[in-house]
């Protein structure tokens, strides 16, 4: 899964503005049902214990997931998955920050069971950059498989169906909407 948007500036001031802008939408996750035009899940940040936080994402917090539908019991309710990175790079030319996330257990159990509808083989990049005066947002999705390998029969059923539309496209408008957002900000 590869999703992209971008905008254009009229100068190099004003893309850069706009991208510290699109910068904190990015990082304020718990933010993301607000940036989103058409808002399909609801992602709460939590520390490392499963606490929700308001700040920017760090690596090793978790992002919480609240998908329409019904949800694991391993996840109670929730997919979860852990921000593996948050890289970021400057140039003269270029601003770049990428935070990967990977299916993780639910930090509020002692068990290790991936509490995800993918497998924890699976990743997905966010990134905002700016490249001269354009603003590019974009979501990678990586080794997207169904998550069946669970202790609970009813887990695997609801990880198949919903791992297999997210795969065929059922996710992209939530995704489209989200880059789309981020984008999307005030000129000064």
């Amino acid at each position: 899964m590869d999703i992209y948007a971008h905008k254009d500036f009229n100068n190099t001031a004003a893309a850069k503005a706009c991208y510290t802008q699109a910068k904190t939408k990015l990082m304020e996750v718990y933010r993301w049902y607000e940036v989103c035009e058409v808002p399909v899940s609801t992602f709460m940040l939590t520390d490392t214990a499963g606490n929700e936080v308001k700040r920017w994402a760090q690596e090793g917090d978790y992002l919480k997931i609240d998908i329409p539908g019904p949800g694991t019991s391993t996840g109670d309710g929730y997919d979860w998955v852990k921000v593996e990175s948050i890289l970021e790079e400057s140039t003269p030319d270029t601003d770049v920050i990428s935070m990967t996330v990977r299916p993780a257990a639910n930090p509020q159990h002692v068990d290790d069971d991936t509490a995800h509808f993918f497998q924890d083989s699976a990743t997905s990049t966010f990134q905002v950059k700016r490249v001269g005066t354009t603003l590019h947002a974009e979501v990678h999705g990586r080794n997207e498989q169904p998550n069946t390998a669970t202790d609970q029969v009813l887990d695997n059923v609801r990880n198949t169906l919903v791992g297999w539309s997210a795969k065929l496209g059922l996710s992209f408008p939530q995704w489209k909407s989200l880059v789309s957002g981020l984008v999307e900000t005030k000129e000064a």
